[in-house]
């Protein structure tokens, strides 16, 4: 077969393959596979360096479908190309069980490297993936030693584009010149309710440009010798990442619906789908046809993967016997396994009444352990001098081409891809995206950080990043109405139970600088969970761990303190966080009026659940129906540990402007009230 017509068969096996699919599942989105056929072909067939029968092979490209919607495009690429999707998934698209869900999902289907379908969320993973390979090839890579070297491919639509995500995630992407990133645009003109003309005009490529992106434009998203010229011009680009324009229809092939909204988010239709089979000289029957032709040109890329597998382990080998240690440090990293003795880093803080806010404990700990941790990078929102999260002489991730003169807020050290501080600017919602992207690339521990207030801008990646269990550390401070003057735009109210609300996300708010530092021990180990510290900005009491349960006890979730005379207490007082000494404090008072209370530490629920019954029952025994919660946040979900006959001392209300200890004064947060209402629980 003629080249030119065995690849216009295998781009209509593609589109085909979708449209069969998305028909049979009745529903789905086939227009975007159906416009984009012809560029898929060219990246996947041409380009892109991958090797079906080891998809997590580490020196891969990289490919994000950030417009899940057009998962089928995915799916049938997936397919083609030798992954394990057989047939047999691909009709059971959508389907119970299946392997082809409706939006692509990181761990559950094989080549799939993110989990896409909230747009603009791809967006700014891609740009983590890209921060990844720019750090670890300049940590590990040495001359004629390329031994990280790959790109970032992504398909984003006009959706992703509108997100603001998108916009901070492309802004940063611009200012550390990430050349190995490269977007293919969908440029359909439709969006899934009407025109995008109805609210999208703006001049992408002008945006972009912006930016500091390097912009093609291809008008005919058929071409795809255009689509070759287009990315082989993005590849040579090394300064600055690329956005491809592809003009494409949705649709394509389609008679009565190609170019309409229609097509975006509805099957064809059984008539439309015989009349676009007729219109492109396809069979009618059988369903999911593949020609045999098309299907050995596609799964050239097993003996191809296998190829270019074998050269990267042949270098490599050569890479060991030169630089061992490097080559021992970067296996390690590549399957996740911990420095040995990494943990003996961690600071012991004395007791001490005075004590320390955790944000501060926080940040001793972390430059602690970063000092044994290579791979532990990250950064703020803007936030280093209030979060802690400077990695002190341990160098700025910048691009080597951007000359500064003013560096106020360097960590000092490096200032290339290898430093591990990463400079996130006022881009919440574009970190916690960026984040998932380092997390899954692998090879890194992420963390990022700002106030606690500020996760609701970053809780959409939060839910992924625990949806596809990628150990992300989040570190929020100025975690409660103690921030004070700043007032109630300030001061989290709902955040901690907004946070514990999402399935798999560890939350742990720590009472103590020891409790912290057990926290940040948790965090680290936690490699198929994000974690979220919540820390304060006030100073804490350092408890003296003679007089009360050792810290490591926060490995549980929740353990006793300090108990009642013969473990028989008449209450249990529970805190978290900046409450744990308050609580202390009341046990106290209560005893002066003979009343035994047992104070338990509680800083993770998560942790906590995950306990065996007969601990939950051994620190919430049935028998003592009087708990007090003590928690300078929304009630909600308290209820479910305090039981009926339980109350809490929360806040249901907005905060105030005025000094953090008299907010917290006005609204209870007191020994004398604690002890009130313990005392009404008890009836005394």
């Amino acid at each position: 077969m003629a080249q030119d017509s065995l690849e216009t068969l295998s781009i209509n096996t593609i589109r085909m393959l979708s449209v069969d699919a998305v028909q049979k599942a009745n529903s789905g989105h086939p227009g975007a596979p159906m416009g984009l056929a012809p560029a898929a072909y060219v990246l996947w067939t041409r380009f892109l360096k991958h090797n079906p029968q080891n998809p997590s092979w580490p020196d891969r490209d990289r490919f994000v479908l950030s417009a899940g919607h057009g998962s089928m495009l995915l799916y049938s690429m997936l397919h083609l190309t030798g992954y394990d999707v057989p047939l047999d998934q691909i009709k059971q698209f959508r389907q119970w069980g299946s392997r082809t869900p409706g939006h692509p999902e990181r761990g559950h289907t094989a080549g799939v490297e993110t989990t896409t379908g909230p747009l603009g969320q791809g967006f700014g993973n891609g740009v983590g993936m890209a921060i990844a390979e720019a750090h670890l090839a300049a940590r590990y890579n040495r001359p004629g030693f390329a031994i990280v070297n790959h790109f970032t491919y992504e398909i984003v639509s006009d959706g992703d584009l509108m997100e603001g995500v998108a916009a901070e995630a492309a802004s940063l992407a611009g200012h550390l010149k990430l050349g190995k990133l490269i977007y293919l645009y969908d440029n359909n003109r439709i969006s899934l309710a009407g025109a995008a003309d109805l609210s999208f005009t703006e001049d992408c490529a002008k945006r972009f440009d912006a930016y500091g992106w390097h912009t093609e434009s291809v008008e005919d998203g058929n071409d795809i010798e255009a689509i070759d010229r287009a990315l082989r011009a993005a590849r040579e680009e090394t300064s600055r990442p690329s956005l491809i324009l592809l003009r494409t229809h949705i649709g394509y092939g389609s008679p009565g619906k190609q170019d309409t909204f229609e097509a975006h988010g509805s099957p064809l239709g059984e008539a439309e789908v015989k009349l676009t089979k007729e219109k492109l000289g396809w069979p009618l029957e059988p369903t999911f046809y593949i020609p045999a032709e098309a299907l050995a040109h596609f799964r050239e890329a097993v003996s191809n993967g296998q190829k270019v597998e074998a050269s990267w382990k042949e270098r490599f080998s050569a890479y060991a016997e030169k630089f061992p240690e490097l080559a021992k440090e970067l296996e390690q990293i590549i399957r996740g396994v911990l420095p040995s003795g990494w943990e003996q880093s961690i600071p012991n803080f004395p007791a001490d009444a005075k004590g320390v806010a955790t944000r501060a404990a926080s940040g001793k700990i972390l430059t602690a352990i970063a000092a044994k941790l290579p791979t532990l990078i990250g950064g703020s929102a803007d936030l280093n001098p209030s979060t802690f999260t400077m990695l002190p002489k341990m160098g700025d991730f910048e691009s080597p081409e951007r000359k500064f003169t003013d560096k106020q807020g360097s960590a000092g050290g490096v200032w290339d891809y290898s430093g591990r501080n990463l400079h996130f600017g006022v881009r919440e919602h574009g970190m916690g995206a960026a984040l998932n992207g380092i997390a899954a690339h692998g090879g890194i521990i992420p963390f990022g950080s700002t106030f606690l207030v500020f996760s609701d801008y970053m809780r959409p990646p939060i839910r992924l990043a625990a949806l596809m269990e990628l150990g992300v550390i989040y570190v929020f401070t100025h975690d409660s109405i103690a921030v004070g003057e700043d007032g109630p735009t300030h001061q989290p109210v709902e955040q901690l139970a907004a946070l514990r609300a999402i399935p798999r996300l560890i939350v742990i708010r720590p009472g103590d600088a020891n409790e912290t530092a057990v926290a940040w021990r948790v965090a680290i180990e936690s490699r198929a969970c994000p974690v979220a510290l919540v820390l304060t900005r006030q100073n804490l009491p350092t408890l003296d761990r003679n007089q009360f349960a050792p810290a490591d006890e926060l490995r549980k979730g929740a353990y006793i303190l300090a108990d009642a005379p013969g473990g028989k207490p008449d209450i249990i007082l529970i805190g978290t966080g900046s409450e744990v000494s308050l609580v202390v404090a009341a046990r106290e008072k209560l005893a002066e009026q003979k009343i035994q209370a047992r104070v338990v530490s509680m800083p993770s629920w998560e942790l906590f659940d995950q306990q065996p019954q007969a601990y939950r029952e051994s620190v919430f025994p049935k028998s003592v129906r009087a708990r007090l919660a003590v928690e300078a946040a929304l009630p909600q979900g308290w209820h479910r540990y305090v039981g009926d006959s339980g109350d809490i001392v929360g806040v249901e209300r907005f905060g105030a402007s005025a000094p953090g200890n008299v907010v917290m004064e006005k609204l209870g947060f007191t020994v004398s009230h604690v002890v009130e209402r313990a005392t009404a629980l008890l009836g005394k």
